[in-house]
């Protein structure tokens, strides 16, 4: 089997880097718009979507900057893969844009990069950033 390539993505928001960040890095805040569940217990979350549940580990987070979940196992064990949310703020300007990195299979890379764009317009409407 093929293994699955890297690939970023980057979405200009408008949002405070502090107000993004609390929706890319709790479980309620991704639950609004990444997952139809999130359930934590320390650093392993439990991400539900219809009849799927994938597990991921908090593997570092960067307060107001970043976090990185390495996909999980059945036996708790980190894959290879994982998925980063970056917040990316302008020096000069101040705008504010979330770089999302992940992985797919080749052939998916296209369907994977328009689930983002979905999810992270629901996240924009959630947070008045439309």
């Amino acid at each position: 089997m093929n293994p699955k390539i890297r690939y970023e993505i980057e979405f200009p928001i408008n949002s405070s880097p502090q107000l993004l960040y609390n929706y890319i890095s709790t479980p309620s805040g991704l639950q609004e718009w990444f997952a139809d569940n999130v359930n934590s217990r320390g650093e392993f979350f439990t991400f539900s979507w219809d009849d799927t549940e994938e597990n991921a580990r908090l593997a570092s987070k960067k307060s107001g900057e970043k976090v990185r979940f390495k996909w999980v196992d059945d036996n708790k064990k980190d894959t290879e893969y994982y998925f980063e949310m970056r917040i990316l703020e302008d020096e000069i300007t101040k705008d504010v844009s979330l770089m999302v990195v992940d992985f797919a299979f080749e052939d998916e890379v296209e369907e994977a990069k328009q689930l983002w764009e979905n999810q992270v317009s629901d996240l924009k409407h959630i947070i008045g950033s439309v």
